[in-house]
């Protein structure tokens, strides 16, 4: 099987005269935690929008384990192994922690188009989804009702249903935004941590969280891809620097 779990060639999203993504070729390598960074604007959502089928690119190709998956459509990627997190926690709020995993793990039974199951035929998955709390130490939290529950263990917990539908390629969309030092913290060692044996692409506009776990980061700046690499050799890039200008460019320097 090839190194490269994905990848775009000429990659473009126009919206009315306006380029959004421009030109975009990106190789994701397997088994890497690959970063997308950009200033605000840089095309980072619409791109991630355009590798799960949210948007249709105006031209370009998307190729997932070199199949051509340009034309498929967000449930068939998702089938494939290609599975997203949002910006905003997509659990469901008056389930328990435990019965949000359970709905991930339904696919494997067949049955996730009938949702509301009898208790009894959803007990045995309750040894699986036990498990995958407990990998994002989450396993004490098991009874509590989701709505209750602190941000960051939220996040925690949408990182475990998206492991439920076992991901070849997880997509990660800025997942420790809105979140305080601790919970960055937990949420960036949980990312390395799930990270064995996948490959996750993502978002991020933490620095430090970059810096931390990232083995390849793609810069985008209006749309169009400005520099690749390592941590050290974007950080080090002129016209990255430029691109994040002022304070951001000290974050850029302040995050080794």
């Amino acid at each position: 099987m090839s190194d490269v779990i994905l990848e775009t060639k000429r990659l473009t999203k126009e919206f009315k005269g306006f380029t959004a993504v421009n030109d975009v070729n990106l190789k994701v390598q397997r088994g890497h935690i690959h970063a997308l960074i950009g200033p605000n604007g840089a095309g980072k959502t619409t791109c991630f929008n355009l590798l799960t089928k949210f948007l249709v690119p105006t031209s370009g190709q998307i190729l997932f384990n070199g199949n051509d998956i340009t034309a498929a459509r967000p449930a068939q990627i998702a089938r494939m192994g290609v599975i997203r997190s949002f910006q905003i926690s997509a659990v469901f709020p008056h389930l328990t922690v435990l019965q949000n995993v359970r709905i991930g793990l339904q696919r494997q039974l067949g049955t996730s188009f009938f949702f509301w199951q009898s208790e009894r035929a959803l007990d045995r998955l309750n040894d699986r989804a036990m498990q995958l709390l407990a990998e994002v130490d989450l396993t004490g939290f098991a009874d509590t009702i989701t709505v209750d529950m602190p941000y960051g263990r939220k996040r925690a917990l949408e990182i475990a249903t998206t492991l439920a539908m076992e991901p070849e390629l997880m997509l990660l969309d800025e997942p420790t935004q809105g979140m305080g030092h601790e919970d960055v913290h937990r949420v960036t060692e949980l990312i390395k941590k799930v990270s064995a044996g996948r490959t996750i692409l993502m978002v991020e506009h933490n620095m430090k969280v970059v810096s931390g776990i990232c083995d390849k980061i793609s810069v985008l700046q209006r749309g169009a891809m400005l520099a690749e690499g390592s941590y050290a050799e974007v950080s080090r890039n002129a016209q990255v620097m430029e691109a994040y200008m002022g304070t951001e460019a000290s974050v850029l320097e302040g995050a080794h």
